[in-house]
């Protein structure tokens, strides 16, 4: 074999390793009944804060957690486990997005992502007037 197939052959091989690892570690959106079937595969899971459960905020072992329980899209309430501390307006949010595995019954957060509610009402804002000279 020529010396340039055997480059061109390890060159192929290795493209085809970074695309296939490039997909399987692609961020993937699912729900907590997926996430709970591969334990241990980092997801996003898009969902709502149940406020009518506790918020826990604790420091263990020199460690500070947070629990909540969060509702995903398709209605399912989880308990989740995220170390660090609560996030500035955690409990007004409309929207958490987390980053993590599942683990233990429970979805352990790496990261919060928070959609915080508009500043601005419309209501409130009014009709805005030009004036043209």
């Amino acid at each position: 074999m020529k010396r340039t197939h055997i480059i061109a052959l390890i060159f192929i091989v290795i493209a085809t390793g970074a695309i296939i690892s490039t997909l399987y570690n692609a961020d993937t959106y699912v729900n907590f009944a997926e996430a709970r079937e591969q334990p241990g595969r980092q997801f996003h899971i898009i969902g709502d804060l149940n406020r009518d459960m506790p918020i826990e905020e604790k420091v263990k072992e020199n460690t500070l957690t947070l629990r909540f329980y969060m509702v995903d899209r398709a209605g399912e309430e989880v308990q989740v486990l995220y170390f660090g501390a609560k996030p500035q307006d955690f409990e007004q949010s409309d929207e958490v997005v987390l980053i993590g595995s599942y683990d233990s019954g429970q979805f352990v957060a790496n990261s919060l992502l928070l959609k915080c509610p508009s500043k601005y009402k419309p209501e409130e804002i009014g009709q805005t007037e030009y004036l043209f000279d």
